[in-house]
């Protein structure tokens, strides 16, 4: 498939030019390989996962966290590193950040909530305009117990659970990543349980204020389904060889 045509796509179908973000997304870095049949999909763009899409002949790593973020770096130092690794390798750089946490079909947050069993009522937690969160129905009569139970088994992580809400949650928001100073604003929207990444001190008390369950199930874990339901959607429709290069960082 063409670069330009796969990313003209992409571009469309993730909305990269409407919803901002921390740094550009979109096609990163350029190579001289304008032929996409093999797509490395990763949470991150570091050497290592960079060598392993090479390793396998992937003419373009299509992430969640590329390597542009707030103001406009100088190509060296670690960025350096990594922009001449990639063009070492002739291998096109993707990247959709808030763009695929946002997705309804294939985003990170979209898959969880399909995948956990809960029902998508809305969307919440809009930190540059757009909200990306889901807020969904827990079926009905199923335990913070049973909830934290699936997500072990879903994302292979071992949670950490801040049990201050209810027994039988209700209504779950859902954020990927980091989203737990948004506990208040999580039950704002109704929400009793709140699932996201990472935690901090700090966030203990903000779930007990708000007689919340949060559960942090791993930044890198809660951002693992998004990139893979994107490239099993663009094997299907372009026939594509796609293949996830899994690097957890335990956070």
């Amino acid at each position: 498939m063409e670069r330009e045509a796969l990313v003209g796509y992409l571009d469309n179908y993730l909305r990269i030019d409407e919803i901002q973000d921390y740094g550009p997304q979109g096609l990163q870095v350029e190579s001289d390989n304008r032929a996409i049949t093999r797509i490395a999909l990763a949470v991150d763009t570091a050497p290592p996962i960079v060598e392993e899409a090479a390793a396998w002949g992937a003419d373009m790593l299509l992430v969640h966290h590329g390597i542009f973020w707030g103001q406009t770096e100088r190509i060296a130092g670690p960025l350096g590193a990594r922009v001449r690794l990639l063009l070492r390798h002739n291998i096109n750089l993707y990247a959709a950040h808030l763009a695929l946490d946002a997705h309804p079909e294939v985003g990170n947050n979209a898959e969880l909530a399909r995948l956990l069993g809960i029902t998508a009522e809305g969307w919440w937690c809009a930190p540059r305009g757009t909200p990306i969160g889901v807020l969904g129905a827990v079926t009905p009569g199923t335990s913070r117990e049973e909830l934290v139970a699936r997500v072990v088994q879903l994302l292979n992580t071992e949670p950490v659970v801040l049990p201050h809400g209810p027994d039988w949650p209700e209504r779950v928001a859902i954020v990927s990543g980091s989203a737990a100073g948004h506990t208040g604003e999580a039950a704002a929207v109704g929400a009793d349980t709140l699932i996201t990444g990472e935690t901090s001190h700090s966030h203990y008390w903000a779930a007990s204020d708000h007689a919340m369950n949060v559960i942090f199930a791993g930044h890198y874990a809660t951002e693992t389904v998004g990139v893979q339901a994107l490239g099993r959607h663009l094997a299907e429709r372009f026939g594509v060889e796609v293949k996830f290069l899994d690097f957890p960082t335990k956070m």
